[in-house]
C-alpha cells in the first residue's frame, strides 16, 4: 500500500489532487500484487498500465501548462523527466508481464512509487509558489 503524506503536497490544489490519483493507481497495482485468488492477472495489469499511462499524460500536461504559464526556468529539464517516465511505461515487455506477473507487478510498483515520491519531493516541490513570483 502506498500512503499519501502531507509532505507530498506542493501547495497547488489541482496538482496535489492529481498526485493523489496517481497514488490511487499505484495502490491498485499493490492490490493486484496482493490478490492471491486471481491466477491470471495479465488483463488487469494491462488495464492498470493503460490507466497509469493515460493519467500521467494528462497530469504531466497540466503540470507543464502550469510551469509554462508561470515561466518556470527549469521547464525543459522537468519535461524530459516526464517524457522518460512515459517512455518507461510505454516500453513494457508484454512477454515478461505474461510469464512473470507478480515479479513484474513488484518491479512496476517499486518503480512507480519510488519515481513518484522522488519526483514530487525533488522536482515538483520547486514549482511551489511560482504564482507569487
Amino acid at each position: 500500500m502506498v500512503l499519501w503524506k502531507d509532505e507530498y503536497n506542493v501547495g497547488i490544489p489541482a496538482i496535489d489532487e492529481q498526485h493523489k490519483k496517481l497514488f490511487d493507481i499505484a495502490n491498485r497495482i499493490s492490490e493486484l500484487l496482493a490478490n492471491e485468488l486471481l491466477v491470471d492477472k495479465y488483463d488487469h495489469i494491462i488495464a492498470v498500465l493503460d490507466e497509469l499511462r493515460d493519467y500521467t499524460v494528462e497530469h504531466f500536461a497540466a503540470e507543464e501548462d502550469y510551469m509554462l504559464k508561470h515561466k518556470y526556468r527549469k521547464f525543459l529539464s522537468h519535461k524530459v523527466l516526464h517524457h522518460e517516465f512515459i517512455e518507461k511505461i510505454n516500453t513494457v515487455d508484454l512477454n515478461q508481464i505474461d510469464n512473470e506477473q507478480n515479479l513484474y507487478l513488484k518491479e512496476i510498483l517499486n518503480y512507480v512509487t519510488e519515481w513518484l515520491i522522488s519526483h514530487i519531493l525533488q522536482e515538483d516541490k520547486q514549482i511551489t509558489g511560482l504564482s507569487e513570483k
